[in-house]
């Protein structure tokens, strides 16, 4: 059985595991201290064209988005995310249980607005009885969404300029970055996503290494301590060479979008084909993951042959399917499916 329910099933890409492998026994300092973590470094502020950012590699996404919201919010503070964020829905309340409330906002394509954020502000800061709410002090987006939406440079350029209005700080989670930045739809460039927030992560594992993410901050006032709470936060690597050799790798003649842009192009390719055949969606989304509208018996059809993610029962009876590609998905196995699908 295939697998098209995830983006990290597989291990990390062959160029990678080769210098993992070229740099096996070379002895190095710890915790991201070490001559390849410099690299890895160096290579990430020339991408996205911000050389005075700081740059981190943590463990994995809980833990990232779990360590900058530790590091950015006060003990009193709390932090914005849609109802289907992954802080607000995949990280087993990982945010509340170190204190800080996450303030669910509904969206019905996976985003926040600039509009809903400013009424949400003003809404707390015009409350006379405000000392006694969480303090909102940070917005959390994901580029692209949990659904595979996009943010577009507009949307973003405005959202920024209110948080900053507001004096909110807005943090983007990348797990997927890889596959918006090589989205045909993308119209964001690297330098522009890192100029219009104030913290943002490059996924690894869900885009071709084998762990670990990579913060990147922006804001001089969210970089003081930000190891020091990273390790309280457990987020740090001992072996954190380790993660400079996979970021360094990713990051050498656009290996890192060249292989998401790839796994992009063979969703879209799918999403093309349930199209003609008649298929509806949840949601529009232009990225590696396709939420889909399926009948129980057109599930089971497929799931003979792929794995599939039922996300929800719907109220029709129906079921949606996510179909997500990766880095590493075979070209012939896009085509089976396909095939399969055209039977359905």
């Amino acid at each position: 059985m295939y697998r098209f329910n995830s983006d990290y099933t597989e291990g990390c890409h062959p160029a990678i595991l080769e210098r993992l492998v070229a740099t096996n026994m070379d002895q190095t300092d710890g915790y991201g201290l070490d001559p390849y973590c410099d690299d890895a470094r160096a290579k990430i502020k020339e991408y996205f064209g911000c050389p005075n950012a700081d740059v981190h590699f943590l463990v994995g996404g809980t833990q990232t988005n779990l360590t900058v919201i530790c590091a950015a919010l006060r003990p009193h503070q709390a932090v914005f995310g849609t109802d289907a964020s992954h802080i607000n829905t995949h990280e087993a309340g990982a945010i509340e249980h170190v204190g800080h409330r996450v303030l669910p906002l509904p969206t019905e394509d996976g985003k926040l607005t600039a509009a809903q954020i400013k009424a949400e502000w003003l809404k707390y800061d015009t409350d006379p009885a405000r000392e006694h709410w969480a303090q909102p002090k940070m917005v959390y987006i994901s580029q692209p969404t949990e659904i595979g939406s996009m943010y577009s440079k507009r949307e973003l350029e405005e959202l920024y300029a209110v948080c900053k209005e507001a004096g909110l700080y807005l943090f983007i989670d990348g797990a997927r970055l890889g596959y918006a930045l090589g989205a045909p739809d993308n119209d964001i460039t690297p330098a522009e996503l890192a100029a219009n927030c104030d913290v943002f992560y490059i996924g690894g594992t869900k885009c071709g290494l084998l762990f670990g993410e990579a913060v990147v901050i922006l804001n001089d006032a969210l970089k003081p301590d930000f190891r020091t709470i990273a390790k309280q936060c457990g987020s740090i690597l001992a072996k954190g060479r380790l993660l400079g050799v996979q970021f360094g790798a990713a990051f050498t003649d656009g290996l890192y979008t060249k292989i998401c842009a790839k796994a992009t192009l063979q969703a879209l390719k799918i999403r093309d084909a349930l199209l003609a055949k008649g298929f509806k969606f949840v949601t529009d989304s232009p990225t590696n993951q396709q939420f889909v509208i399926m009948t129980p018996e057109q599930f089971a059809k497929l799931s003979e042959e792929f794995a599939l993610s039922h996300i929800a029962y719907l109220p029709d009876g129906n079921y949606s399917v996510r179909i997500c590609t990766s880095w590493a998905t075979l070209d012939e196995q896009v085509d089976k499916l396909i095939a399969m699908i055209n039977e359905l």
